[in-house]
């Protein structure tokens, strides 16, 4: 996907890994009576849910207390307010990596609904290390059978884009289990500020220089899909992405990421390590909010999924960012 996203877009990807459940007929004549598609589960009594005209697609009410949370309501430090609906059973809390099984509805400071379960057959299995951050840190303060609203200022929603949109969970924790443990994360390479001299060079300015010898015989192309594990600093150090933390490999189509990397990873083989300097016209272009200047990325080529592939939008190196 290389079209430029919206938030409601960025909280729709969430919704792919959904649960599906199979309705049974006494279901489907309870969703029937409610006005929901065929084969939605049954709404439980009460729930906050109107037809939207003319679509047969459930329209779950915002709460009253949308625009701004109650006095009382709890802060974390970068400013998520939280209320307690329903106390929970459970005695932990899930981590960063941890698989969440939710309950979710979600609307804009403006009442327009963005994701819900009730829309998706049933409750919502979200791993929290790809989970929007606001999403995430509200889920982290929950207990299992805890039901929470949470109001996440555009400040957490969009970092450092003034102008933004804030956003409203109703959230019911189900369940955990624990995710990917994560993998030791590589140490900040010693030539990050630029390629050595040994490094190979194309004309273009990407420079590579292979960390490990692969097994493999076959180089990917222009479009395969690629598993890899990788990790990404700024010249100055700073990391902003590694799928080790995440503790499980990236698979992407190589037509779907920026150009460094859709040229670069065609010179490798599977099994190879190796190390790229990429230069800002081949990769974020100094879009804003993107990673800025010349980005170092070590990668690992895992395996080749398929030497031909469709587009679709990797984790964290993506070939647009959001914008405004």
């Amino acid at each position: 996907m290389r079209h430029t996203l919206s938030i409601v877009l960025s909280l729709a990807l969430l919704l792919p890994v959904a649960c599906a459940k199979k309705a049974t007929p006494a279901v489907a004549s309870k969703t029937a009576a409610a006005g929901l598609p065929p084969g939605h589960p049954a709404l439980p009594p009460g729930h906050p849910v109107v037809r939207m005209p003319g679509t047969g697609v459930p329209n779950v009410k915002p709460p009253a207390d949308l625009k701004v949370p109650p006095a009382d309501a709890a802060k974390t430090p970068d400013g998520i307010a939280t209320v307690v609906l329903e106390k929970g059973t459970g005695a932990t809390h899930p981590g960063p990596n941890d698989v969440a099984v939710l309950d979710l509805n979600g609307w804009t400071s403006n009442g327009q609904l963005v994701v819900s379960s009730a829309m998706h057959h049933g409750p919502l299995t979200l791993p929290l290390n790809h989970t929007p951050t606001g999403l995430r840190e509200s889920v982290q303060l929950m207990v299992e059978g805890e039901k929470m609203r949470a109001w996440i200022p555009a400040s957490v929603v969009r970092p450092g884009r003034p102008g933004g949109v804030s956003l409203v969970f109703d959230i019911k924790l189900i369940s955990f289990k624990p995710g990917p443990k994560p993998l030791p994360i590589p140490p900040v390479p010693t030539d990050v500020k630029a390629p050595p001299k040994s490094a190979t060079k194309a004309a273009d300015g990407l420079a590579w220089k292979v960390l490990r010898m692969g097994t493999g015989t076959v180089h990917p192309g222009p479009t395969s899909v690629v598993q890899v594990h990788y990790a990404g600093w700024t010249t100055d150090g700073k990391m902003f992405d590694s799928s080790y933390g995440r503790g499980v490999p990236a698979t992407f189509p190589l037509n779907g990421v920026i150009p460094g990397w859709t040229e670069g990873l065609q010179h490798m083989v599977e099994g190879e390590k190796t190390r790229f300097w990429i230069p800002e016209a081949l990769a974020y272009k100094g879009h804003p909010g993107a990673p800025q200047g010349m980005l170092v990325f070590d990668v690992e080529l895992l395996k080749i999924v398929k030497q031909n592939g469709m587009p679709m939008m990797p984790h964290g190196i993506m070939r647009t960012v959001p914008k405004k």
